[in-house]
């Protein structure tokens, strides 16, 4: 039985990384709940009831923004598979968390907790639970979600401002900019390449001879993590490049490190890892 019920997160996890890609969900919306267990408009459609032969109940659920269930608990457990926007999780006591697409969160068996989207931007998410009990409690106070805005807001603006820096980065490279290069790189920062590992100086020697002519990235996708004052960003890309004088194409990881400070983020690390397929 349990073999069946991990098979079966597993398989709607795989379709919720394809419905991430395609940005829309292939879900039915379902229809809109009404409102006893949350405050907000929220769309609820059951996608599998849980029977004698797989003892998982599969919900979809979409919050519009300014959205939030209220305090609850699950006897079983529950596992959310975020495929969109972005929300809210927090057990009681504990620090909120921000989740967002491409997140997995485990809802442990009678434990306190809430979740929803927060004040501008929507969420959807898929709820995998064994056939169990719900015990719904009291709503999210106002005063506690509008205390949630600052943080949330911090965090998307500094992941946005990251992907626009990594972005930019790639275009002063390929333009050979290294004065814009020269205050984006960290003195001690490290490159690493896979002919070998050099510092900021030579570098920057290498864009500017044209050694390595960063010719053009094509960008597929980017993740960020903050760690307080370092950020690390994953980019999967297609980089077109001329190497020695010749036009090679490759499909990399790039990982990039960046570390904040006086107030500005510089490029403390950057190592190229080839993958073998696109």
């Amino acid at each position: 039985m349990k073999k069946a019920i991990y098979f079966t997160i597993l398989l709607f996890a795989v379709v919720t990384t394809q419905v991430t890609a395609q940005e829309q969900s292939i879900f039915p919306l379902g229809e809109k709940a009404k409102n006893v267990n949350h405050t907000g408009d929220v769309w609820l459609s059951e996608l599998n009831k849980p029977d004698d032969a797989i003892n998982s109940q599969i919900s979809l659920a979409v919050f519009a923004p300014n959205a939030k269930l209220n305090w609850h608990t699950h006897s079983g457990g529950q596992i959310l598979l975020i495929t969109d926007g972005i929300g809210y999780y927090q057990e009681k006591g504990k620090t909120v968390q921000i989740v967002q697409k491409g997140d997995v969160v485990k809802c442990l068996p009678n434990v306190e907790h809430w979740h929803g989207s927060t004040a501008n931007n929507g969420v959807t998410y898929l709820a995998v639970s064994p056939k169990s009990k719900t015990t719904w409690l009291h709503p999210v106070t106002d005063e506690e979600y509008q205390k949630l805005e600052k943080p949330a807001v911090y965090s998307m603006n500094i992941e946005k401002e990251l992907k626009d820096l990594s972005k930019q980065k790639w275009n002063w490279m390929a333009d050979k900019n290294t004065s814009e290069l020269s205050k984006l790189f960290h003195e001690k920062s490290v490159f690493v390449h896979m002919g070998g590992s050099w510092g900021k100086q030579r570098e920057m020697d290498v864009i500017k001879s044209g050694g390595i002519w960063y010719k053009k990235a094509d960008i597929h996708d980017v993740s960020v993590n903050v760690i307080g004052n370092t950020a690390v960003l994953l980019n999967r890309i297609t980089l077109l490049a001329v190497v020695g004088g010749n036009e090679v194409t490759n499909p990399f990881m790039v990982t990039e490190v960046y570390k904040k400070e006086n107030n500005n983020w510089q490029l403390a690390s950057m190592s190229f890892t080839k993958l073998v397929t696109p």
